[in-house]
């Protein structure tokens, strides 16, 4: 017995693995993307009242109605289509399941799905589990700004279509107009597929907001627009995310999501209806406290003598260890990072570990920051301490 061919391209998750180190040295977790503050009261009293109330057993496949309702709801003003509730919307098993089966249900062997690296660890076995390939295309760090020559340059005729997350994971970097207008024009000279992951987008800072790609006219009819409620809500563990597609997509999409997991979890579905419902305040309260988190994760490294920029969105931040003033910064990303694990008390992801690409990577680990003040202040207190 041997596991399947595609199976030996992809390892388990980096990042989750981190986590295990972490508990394993009982390390502080600025590693995988999780807050360590509570989910909203309200949220969780739904939940209680729909176990409560009886709603424990199979959902509709592609979604508890009043759920996909209020999506439908809240898409139509966002995208700028009428998204019906019955024929655009999947709730899948958080948002990792949505991009698996939007490749695979979009993708024939052999065709290729270009990917922006860094990129989360999940997209390229996306494309791996669909006898895809993806195809790498970098942004360049500092910046990392998208530059569509690149883009174009890996286009060949197997090449279908384009995964884009905004803001973006691990870099922060909130793609800007001119950007975006790349890739309409890319997409649409190319005649791809874009398939967004816009799980951060109430995550901004400085005032940006978030526009979902799919709104844009010339994208409308060719966007598959996945989105989640764990990252905005402080519920990662409830494992809720969507798909929201023209019905050309959308009805593959159910297919492989209802053999693939049948439903969400339908209590949990339920409060996610409250969660959707929280008022103004508290998506502005939000924005506050992580424009606070942001500011003291970046003083924090900034004293520590890391080299890093700012995110304009997520709750990620890329750091370049190369200038500390100790011996370990000349060790290649995951020695360092077991380094920061097992003897600085913090954990962090290799930055390699983001790309497929050779060279890209060197010398820098992405830090988390969706964490309560205080959990930040005592990170820091071990960063300066053993660092510096």
């Amino acid at each position: 017995m041997q596991t399947s061919q595609r199976l030996q391209l992809f390892r388990e998750s980096v990042i989750r693995d981190m986590t295990r180190l972490a508990l394993e040295h009982n390390a502080i977790n600025l590693s995988q993307g999780f807050p360590d503050f509570d989910t909203p009261a309200p949220v969780k009293e739904a939940a209680v009242h729909a176990i409560q109330n009886g709603l424990n057993q199979y959902a509709i496949t592609w979604g508890y109605p009043p759920l996909r309702e209020k999506l439908a709801e809240l898409y139509s003003q966002r995208l700028g289509w009428e998204v019906h509730p019955d024929k655009h919307v999947t709730i899948t098993c958080g948002v990792s399941e949505g991009i698996i089966t939007a490749v695979q249900s979009i993708l024939n062997p052999g065709d290729e799905l270009l990917i922006l690296e860094p990129a989360h660890d999940n997209f390229r076995p996306a494309a791996y589990i669909a006898n895809a390939v993806p195809v790498a295309v970098p942004l360049e760090a500092p910046d990392y700004r998208l530059e569509i020559s690149k883009l174009q340059a890996a286009i060949t005729p197997k090449t279908k279509a384009m995964l884009l997350n905004t803001p973006h994971n691990p870099t922060g970097r909130v793609f800007d107009d001119e950007e975006i207008a790349g890739v309409i024009d890319l997409v649409l000279e190319n005649d791809l597929v874009l398939i967004t992951d816009e799980i951060y987008d109430r995550i901004l800072y400085d005032g940006r907001i978030h526009q979902s790609p799919g709104s844009l006219e010339p994208l409308k009819e060719r966007t598959i627009t996945i989105g989640g409620l764990g990252k905005t809500f402080a519920m990662t563990g409830w494992r809720l995310g969507y798909v929201i597609a023209p019905e050309r997509f959308a009805q593959g999409i159910r297919t492989l999501h209802d053999f693939t997991t049948i439903c969400a979890a339908t209590p949990l579905q339920a409060a996610a209806v409250a969660a959707l419902a929280m008022p103004d305040s508290f998506f502005e309260q939000m924005t506050h406290d992580y424009h606070q988190r942001r500011s003291l994760m970046m003083q924090i490294l900034t004293e520590a003598g890391f080299q890093a920029r700012s995110p304009q969105g997520a709750y990620y931040i890329m750091a370049d260890y190369s200038q500390l003033p100790i011996p370990q910064a000349s060790l290649p990303p995951t020695e360092f990072a077991y380094f920061m694990a097992s003897d600085v008390g913090v954990a962090v992801v290799p930055g390699d570990s983001f790309y497929s690409l050779a060279g890209y990577g060197r010398s820098t680990i992405r830090f988390a920051f969706p964490k309560k003040l205080a959990t930040l202040e005592e990170a820091g207190e071990r960063l300066l301490a053993r660092l510096r």
